[in-house]
């Protein structure tokens, strides 16, 4: 590996581990092992397909959900009853619970995340910080508005999401990352081989972060 490889490399100081398993139990007992902590536990969560199962999975267990605040990484512009939106689908999935749901608003002020649970897209984007676009890390924790870039055909909506400073302030991060098109990324990103979102987050992160890889 060449010296500037190596300097890529080394700026990633963050503690990363990989998941001995990654189904949707695992995941779930990771989170629930978080949420049974003393405290007020806030805990920032994607939308999309991948964690509906595990929605699902921890609504039906027995926690202190009265202690918990959940919090969307992003989401669609539209409205909370409109299919693509993930607001919608996080309530629905916790509505049997006493679980807090917040709602993402921009400019909101944002607490420091027990838990910042993410997916990655095979692109390398992270919540809605996509490639094409300016993710460099900003001065304070904020919600932003982003228009992805490339914008995705199967969800062509602006966002709201966490920026770069805000997802780095989490006490805990998790990937939750699903195929083998994805664990080629991840890999690249750990070794500090391109600059997409999902290697900005290695370098600026200092928390650990647990992956959670699986191929289907």
């Amino acid at each position: 590996m060449n010296e500037a490889a190596d300097h890529r490399t080394d700026a990633i100081t963050a503690p990363i581990s990989w998941a001995a398993r990654a189904d949707a139990e695992a995941v779930a007992d990771h989170i629930a092992a978080i949420i049974s902590q003393p405290g007020r536990q806030w805990l920032a969560v994607p939308g999309g397909k991948t964690p509906i199962p595990i929605f699902d999975i921890l609504s039906r267990r027995s926690l202190p959900w009265g202690t918990v605040s959940l919090m969307l990484t992003d989401d669609r512009i539209v409205p909370d009853n409109h299919p693509a939106s993930n607001q919608g689908k996080l309530e629905a999935a916790f509505d049997a619970t006493p679980a807090h749901i917040e709602k993402l608003e921009e400019g909101m002020a944002l607490p420091p995340f027990d838990l910042l649970w993410l997916g990655m897209g095979a692109d390398g984007h992270i919540a809605s910080l996509f490639p094409n676009m300016k993710v460099g890390m900003a001065d304070q924790a904020a919600v932003v508005h982003t228009i992805p870039d490339p914008m995705p055909s199967e969800a062509p909506f602006e966002r709201l999401s966490l920026n770069l400073a805000a997802l780095v302030r989490a006490k805990e991060i998790m990937l939750v990352v699903r195929g083998c098109d994805k664990k080629r990324v991840l890999d690249e990103a750990i070794a500090g081989e391109n600059d997409l979102p999902i290697t900005q987050l290695f370098r600026a992160a200092r928390c650990p972060i647990t992956i959670f890889w699986s191929r289907t």
